[in-house]
């Protein structure tokens, strides 16, 4: 059974603990290992997660029977718009439906805390095959582009949409 509950700063040490497996297995494929290394460092060092959570990034994490296995992160960008910037689940728990779970405990958090959010949006990257899964869970995508992260890497994103 899945629970899902918000972190605090406490949970950053387990946060960083799930990226190392979940986002290093999402992009193995996808991305080099000096760029998954520096995105690692750059998203998931122990101050970088300390200040996300300052500037306002919420995270939650998703435990099957009590074991941590899915963290997302969400961050308002404006009155109405709302951006989920982390979505990850351990590779071992993949097919159960914790993603479906976790990606819709964000929609309900958003209008709970927020009942004036219009629009959801995420980035993508345009080799992932969580776009269908996106897609499934009636996202659209709005937009493209290639973003520099520094170090000579960049985001080759879709930036998917979800009217709320």
């Amino acid at each position: 059974m899945l629970k899902i509950r918000q972190a605090t700063m406490l949970d950053i040490p387990l946060i960083r603990e799930l990226a190392l497996v979940a986002f290093a297995d999402t992009y193995k494929e996808i991305l080099t290992q000096e760029q998954i290394d520096y995105m690692l460092e750059w998203m998931y060092s122990l101050d970088n997660l300390k200040k996300q959570f300052l500037s306002g990034h919420i995270y939650h994490i998703g435990e099957f029977d009590g074991v941590a296995c899915a963290y997302t992160s969400l961050e308002q960008q404006g009155q109405t718009l709302w951006h989920l910037q982390k979505i990850y689940l351990l590779p071992q728990f993949q097919g159960r439906g914790i993603g479906k779970q976790m990606f819709l405990n964000a929609i309900t958090f958003i209008k709970k805390v927020c009942p004036k959010a219009t629009l959801l949006e995420l980035n993508v990257n345009r080799n992932n095959n969580a776009k269908k899964f996106y897609e499934k869970m009636g996202m659209r995508v709005a937009s493209s582009g290639d973003f520099s992260i520094g170090n000579g890497f960049y985001m080759n994103d879709y930036i998917m949409a979800l009217d709320l």
